[in-house]
């Protein structure tokens, strides 16, 4: 196993970096071929697949240094966003296998650090990114399990770092205009939300041949061992890389991980939803503590918020589908409604792109109020969005982690239901599972010597 980089050189490194960025308004950093200027110099962790938009949006500013464990120069592996072709073709950016050895050896000479790795190692990458004064940006889930979540939302203040998660919905015309009807009066009271996805789908979602699948040798060109980071060492297997470990709980989340961070925003945002108090489940099969049932129906019960009422959201992954909506030939391969006592707002696709009440000649009824803009516009999706705050050139970036973590608790409640197939009662406050003794293990996962971090934040 690679020996860490010591915390004590982190640490008191950290102090400077962040005094700096609250101190002084935004400056490029100068890196050795001289400042650009009002250009970022970006990081990017993981530039294969997802991490090829962080690369596109990196290379919109300066990238500085690219950073991946896995440099298979095959491009029968990749989808897209070969991280050997992609090095290759910009050879202005350094690039690094280790991200602890990026951070060490470049972090005077970075603005934002763009993580686009796969769930588990998130977290260790956002704090140590974080501990060094950085901005980032994290794909979604932000984390793994809820103690992390909690940790970061924290970290970012701690440390005084701007912060986006990447639901790209989020930065999407059509949420806004659904969280303006309901802000508007114009859907009335809403109790009841339906989201579904056409997960589990390949490439991400294939059943192996085997649970856990057989071993394998280890590519030349993968660093298994920081592919593994902070979860039980295991063999290596293409089962899990380099696209299906999604279904894989302790590497990924599974379905509800993958789509409900965007489907489930809209309606989070809208309706102010906060954390619910309870998770219903039902399974199309067995749970298994290893890998994703392939199908499954998820319950939320949120209490009243102030005036507004309790909501029941539903989510359906895999087989299960909500009832279609009155003079609807078919639902979609994913979308939401949420049914209010006066109109239904609905989208099809896992993001808001194309929202409507339902049915749409509804939208004429309410023509004038429709038009009226009350949220501020996000060109661009999160990257972008992160970008401009960091400048100062634009608001906060919406899904900054005070908010993401909290909408990312919400589906990693439900993720936890699905791996367990039991109903769980969720108390929020002292993040406790009060219904099911023993799942301490899954609040806080277990790491990995040489991979814990936050512990000095007293979550």
């Amino acid at each position: 196993m690679q020996i860490p980089i010591s915390r004590r050189r982190f640490l008191s490194q950290t102090a400077a970096s962040a005094a700096g960025a609250i101190a002084f308004p935004y400056t490029a950093k100068s890196s050795e071929k001289g400042m650009i200027a009002n250009k970022l110099n970006v990081g990017c962790v993981g530039i294969g697949h997802m991490g090829n938009y962080a690369v596109r949006e990196a290379l919109a500013e300066n990238a500085a240094a690219f950073c991946d464990v896995d440099w298979r120069p095959d491009e029968a592996v990749w989808r897209f966003g070969n991280p050997s072709k992609t090095v290759a073709d910009n050879t202005q950016a350094k690039s690094f296998t280790d991200f602890r050895r990026m951070l060490d050896k470049m972090h005077k000479n970075l603005d934002v650090v763009l993580i686009s790795t796969p769930d588990h190692t998130h977290f260790p990458i956002s704090m140590a990114a974080m501990e060094y004064g950085l901005p980032i940006f994290v794909q979604k889930p932000l984390a793994h399990n809820i103690w992390q979540l909690r940790t970061l939302k924290k970290a970012a203040h701690h440390y005084s770092v701007k912060t986006n998660m990447g639901n790209q919905g989020h930065t999407f015309e059509g949420a806004r205009l659904i969280k303006e009807w309901y802000d508007q009066g114009v859907l009335g009271e809403v109790r009841e939300v339906h989201a579904w996805t056409d997960r589990p789908i390949p490439p991400w979602f294939i059943k192996p041949d085997s649970i856990p699948p057989k071993r394998q040798r280890t590519p030349r060109n993968v660093d298994w061992d920081l592919w593994q980071g902070p979860t039980k060492e295991r063999s290596f297997s293409t089962e899990y890389v380099p696209t299906r470990w999604r279904a894989w709980w302790d590497y990924g989340v599974g379905c509800l991980g993958d789509i409900g961070c965007h489907t489930l925003d809209t309606p989070f945002w809208a309706l102010d939803l906060g954390i619910p108090t309870a998770v219903d489940v039902q399974l199309d099969e067995p749970a298994n503590n290893q890998f994703t049932p392939f199908g499954a129906h998820v319950t939320y019960h949120f209490p009243a918020r102030g005036d507004k009422p309790p909501v029941t959201m539903h989510w359906y992954e895999g087989r299960p589908r909500p009832r279609k909506l009155e003079g609807m030939e078919e639902l979609p391969g994913n979308g939401m409604y949420m049914i209010g006592s006066q109109e239904i707002a609905y989208h099809e696709d896992m993001r808001p792109n194309s929202v409507q009440l339902w049915p749409r000649e509804r939208m004429q009824e309410y023509r004038e109020v429709l038009k009226k803009r009350t949220i501020p516009r996000v060109q661009g999706g999160p990257i972008k969005e992160l970008f401009r705050d960091i400048k100062g050139e634009g608001p906060v970036s919406g899904s900054n982690f005070d908010y993401s973590a909290k909408l990312t608790e919400v589906i990693l409640l439900g993720s936890l239901a699905i791996r367990l197939g039991h109903r769980i009662e969720w108390d929020a406050e002292n993040m406790v599972v009060t219904n099911f003794p023993g799942l301490e293990k899954y609040i806080k996962e277990p790491v990995r010597p040489g991979w814990s971090y936050g512990e000095n934040l007293g979550v």
